[in-house]
């Protein structure tokens, strides 16, 4: 087994595990809430998009989060789910996970994290592979962890390809697949995932999965080392010794 694969939530584990919480919702807020598209200055909002008047209060939200008032945070990410905005049901799902409201219900989790998800919440996609995987509502669920992470994976989430691609590799909630594990590494590693990226490298190295193909091995060793991964550099070095004592050998 590869050095960089352990489980499906090592490969993936972004949110339930401790996070950065004004550069994440940050991120999803710009790049995955429905408002994210650019519009014309005279274009009208669409019946999607939160009101103007709402992402004012998802600001204050973040603010209040930030500052510590969990209370605060609570009652407004809970205002912006009533008012249908995805981030809000994320937010206030994260919460509950994260036990920092006076009750945490990983049921209303699950359903606020449905409810996100439904609403084109990538992100959402993500958590809910992640919940059932973990088992944080009762028993883990591997099989309905894959179906969310497939989902995400397929919207464009890099960690949901890497969960995808591992589950196809240890055979955990699907079927040992290391053809389908290489796609899914190579579309991860495509998107910038380092750990994707020397997977995929050795993957080309020893033909699992895909044929062997020691160029391409090279290609991906060099840019995961490109991109800091500690192994690679060694595994680069050693590859280019044996293709200078046998060039036949690519």
């Amino acid at each position: 087994m590869p050095r960089h694969i352990t489980s499906l939530s090592a490969a993936a584990a972004a949110l339930l595990l401790p996070w950065t919480v004004p550069a994440a919702w940050a991120q999803a807020a710009s790049a995955t809430s429905p408002d994210a598209a650019p519009k014309r200055a005279d274009a009208s909002i669409s019946a999607s998009a939160p009101a103007p008047a709402t992402r004012v209060t998802l600001a204050q939200a973040l603010a209040t989060y930030e500052r510590g008032d969990l209370p605060g945070a609570e009652r407004q990410f809970r205002q912006l789910s009533r008012q249908g905005v995805a981030l809000g049901d994320y937010n206030l799902a994260m919460m509950h996970l994260r036990s920092e409201v006076p009750k945490p219900d990983p049921r209303l989790a699950r359903e606020l994290l449905m409810r996100a998800a439904g609403r084109g919440l990538v992100r959402a996609e993500l958590a809910l592979g992640q919940f059932f995987e973990q088992g944080a509502g009762g028993t883990p669920d591997l099989v309905r962890a894959q179906s969310w992470y497939l989902k995400a994976a397929e919207h464009g989430s890099a960690d949901a390809q890497v969960a995808v691609a591992t589950a196809f590799y240890l055979g955990r909630g699907a079927p040992q697949d290391p053809a389908q594990a290489a796609a899914w590494y190579r579309e991860a590693a495509k998107a910038g995932d380092v750990g994707a990226q020397y997977l995929i490298a050795s993957m080309y190295e020893s033909g699992l999965g895909v044929d062997r193909d020691l160029r391409l091995a090279r290609y991906w060793y060099d840019i995961a080392a490109r991109n800091g991964d500690e192994a690679a550099p060694y595994k680069l070095k050693a590859l280019d010794a044996a293709l200078t004592a046998d060039p036949g050998s690519i």
